[in-house]
C-alpha cells in the first residue's frame, strides 16, 4: 500500500511539473497581450503587426495653456533645455502656473509716456499681432493700402465715427453688433485707424501697433494706465528687483476690447478659477515665516 501511494504521488508531481513546463513554453512562444495592447490592435492586423503596434511609442500630446485670457494668450509647452519646460500648465484650468523662461518670444515694449527711463531690454512684451486671425484678413485682403489715398477704404465701409451697421464685421465678430465698450458712446473708428485698418489710432490720428494697445487704451482709461505703469494694475513676470528685466502683459491679453462688460455679468474681466495653494516644503509645518519681516522696522 505504501509503495502504491508513493507511485501515485510521484505520478501526480510529474504531471504538475509537465503542466508548468508546458505553460512556461507556451508563454515564451506566444506572449500575452495586455488590455492596452488589445485596445491598440486594429482589425485585420496580424499578430506580429499587433505586437509591433502595441510596442510603438505614442506621440506626446501637445500641451497648450493660456496666460491671462483664454483664447487670446495661449502658449505652447516645450523644452527650452533638457528637463526644463518653458511653462507649467494647470491640469485643472489650463492656465499657466510657472515659467521656465518668462521672456520667450518677447520684444521691447517700446517707449511709453513717463517710462522713458526704462531701457528697451528691461521692459518686454509678447507680440500678439501675428496671432490675430482677422488682422491679415482686414489689414491685407480688404484694406491693403494699394489704392490711391482717397480710395483706400472700399466705399461701402465707414470712413468716419458715425455708427452704421457693418454686416461683414458683425458676422465675423458677433459681439460688435451690440458693442458694449463705452456703453454706446464710442464706435469702431475711435480705436481702429480710418485708412490703415491693420493699425489702431490715437487721439491725433497717429497709427498704433496692435502690439502696443496700452497706448490706445490710455486715451480713455488714464487712471488704469497710471496704475498699470506703476505696477498696481495688470500682470508682470520676471526679475523681482525694481530695475530688473520684466515681461509686461498688455491690456488686451487680459481684457476683450469688444466685450469689456462680459455680457450679463457687466464686469470688465472674466474671473479665473482659483487654484489650490502651493504645497509647503517637506518638514515645514506652516508658512508663519512669511509674516516676519527680514528687516526690523
Amino acid at each position: 500500500m505504501k509503495k502504491s501511494a508513493f507511485h501515485t504521488t510521484l505520478i501526480a508531481l510529474l504531471a504538475i511539473g509537465c503542466g508548468v513546463a508546458l505553460t512556461a513554453c507556451s508563454d515564451h512562444s506566444a506572449p500575452a497581450t495586455t488590455p492596452a495592447a488589445q485596445e491598440q490592435a486594429q482589425p485585420g492586423q496580424t499578430q506580429p503587426e499587433q505586437a509591433q503596434s502595441a510596442q510603438a511609442p505614442q506621440e506626446a500630446k501637445e500641451v497648450v495653456c493660456f496666460e491671462s485670457r483664454k483664447g487670446a494668450s495661449e502658449i505652447t509647452q516645450k523644452e527650452i533645455e533638457p528637463g526644463l519646460l518653458n511653462v507649467k500648465c494647470s491640469p485643472t484650468t489650463g492656465a499657466a502656473l510657472w515659467y521656465g523662461d518668462p521672456y520667450q518670444d518677447t520684444m521691447p515694449m517700446g517707449k511709453m509716456p513717463l517710462l522713458d527711463n526704462i531701457p528697451d531690454d528691461k521692459a518686454v512684451v509678447r507680440p500678439r499681432s501675428e496671432h490675430l486671425n482677422l488682422l491679415p484678413l482686414c489689414g491685407t485682403s480688404c484694406h491693403n493700402n494699394t489704392l490711391p489715398p482717397d480710395a483706400r477704404v472700399p466705399p461701402t465701409l465707414p470712413k468716419n465715427n458715425h455708427p452704421a451697421p457693418i454686416p461683414t464685421m458683425e458676422g465675423m465678430l458677433p459681439e460688435i453688433a451690440n458693442l458694449q465698450h463705452g456703453r454706446g458712446r464710442i464706435w469702431c473708428l475711435e480705436c481702429h485707424h480710418t485708412t490703415q485698418r491693420n493699425m489702431l489710432v490715437d487721439h491725433f490720428g497717429n497709427p498704433i501697433s496692435f502690439d502696443q494697445p496700452q497706448l490706445l487704451c490710455g486715451k480713455c482709461h488714464g487712471d488704469k494706465l497710471r496704475d498699470w505703469r506703476d505696477g498696481i494694475h495688470g500682470k508682470r513676470i520676471g526679475e523681482f528687483a525694481s530695475d530688473g528685466k520684466k515681461r509686461w502683459f498688455v491690456c488686451t491679453e487680459c481684457h476683450n476690447p469688444h466685450n469689456v462688460q462680459d455680457g450679463e455679468r457687466n464686469r470688465g474681466f472674466i474671473q479665473l478659477q482659483p487654484e489650490l495653494p502651493p504645497q509647503l516644503p517637506h518638514g515645514m509645518v506652516d508658512a508663519s515665516h512669511e509674516t516676519r519681516h527680514p528687516i526690523a522696522h
